[in-house]
């Protein structure tokens, strides 16, 4: 009996060597593909059609790209006169990144300017204007009642500064590309 079931077994042994090597290492030749186990795993090498074809890759659509620092709150504004220093605005309500504030009118940064001299507004960080307004109040007023249009536009800001006095101007500002919105202030004492 001991040799008749060593000999039954032997097709059973067979089977099983050739199922093995038809799932051994990717050197033989076989349809079959490679079982993975701890040590081939992490050493094994991607086919080609595991590669996703370049015209299958998604590609996003371009957009403008956000100021390269992370802010909560949008870009300075600077006023100046034609030939003078630039001066940073005061900060007033603004929307920006999913986020805003909401102020009343503010007295502004101080500034010197001359009468009906020319005066521009930047904006930090090479964010684009998409349309802006500019109003004005005598400095002292508290909430804007009686504000005066000083210009509009959109893309770059430029108007003429009030006649002699001290002036409270807010300048509006709404950025290209849907970035937001905000208000900046300066006090003009205009000579």
């Amino acid at each position: 009996m001991h040799g008749r079931s060593s000999r039954g077994s032997m097709p059973a042994i067979l089977a099983v060597a050739l199922l093995a090597g038809a799932c051994g290492p990717a050197g033989r030749t076989g349809s079959a593909a490679p079982a993975a186990s701890a040590t081939s795993f992490s050493s094994a090498v991607p086919t080609a059609s595991a590669v996703r074809p370049a015209s299958s890759v998604a590609v996003e659509p371009a957009t403008t790209a956000r100021p390269s620092h992370v802010s909560t709150e949008p870009p300075a504004a600077s006023l100046a006169v034609e030939g003078g220093d630039p001066v940073v605005g005061q900060l007033g309500s603004f929307t920006w990144d999913d986020g805003g504030s909401d102020s009343p009118w503010l007295p502004g940064t101080p500034m010197n300017v001359g009468a009906r001299e020319p005066l521009t507004v930047t904006v930090g960080d090479g964010v684009a204007i998409a349309e802006w307004t500019a109003r004005r109040v005598p400095a002292g007023t508290a909430n804007g009642t009686g504000a005066v249009g000083s210009g509009a536009g959109s893309g770059a800001v430029a108007f003429t500064a009030p006649a002699l006095g001290t002036w409270s101007v807010q300048v509006a500002i709404r950025f290209a590309d849907d970035l937001g919105s905000a208000t900046y202030y300066w006090q003009l004492a205009v000579h």
